[in-house]
């Protein structure tokens, strides 16, 4: 098995960076609740003005749009890493 990992070296973003986030779940006050606690533990300088949500046709999923600024690839993987551990976030992109 190969190792994934791309070296920081060869990295497409360079940091710092803005960079945005797409975050699904089923239309909950929880999900948004959850997300946004997530994100603002690795970003707390947040504003309310980078986040928009969308539901979905029937209103049965919300997606959550973020710009976060990033300093660092830790950073953001640290927000992917905690995104995709939390039961409320069915994807994170």
């Amino acid at each position: 098995m190969t190792d994934k990992t791309i070296p920081p070296e060869e990295s497409l973003l360079k940091f710092p960076c803005d960079f945005t986030l797409k975050v699904f779940g089923l239309s909950t006050d929880e999900f948004e609740s959850a997300v946004l606690t997530i994100v603002h533990k690795h970003a707390p300088n947040l504003s309310g003005r980078a986040i928009q949500s969308r539901a979905s046709q029937n209103g049965k999923y919300l997606a959550l749009t973020i710009t976060v600024h990033v300093e660092s690839r830790e950073q953001l993987d640290n927000i992917y890493r905690d995104l995709s551990s939390s039961p409320h976030v069915i994807m994170a992109l």
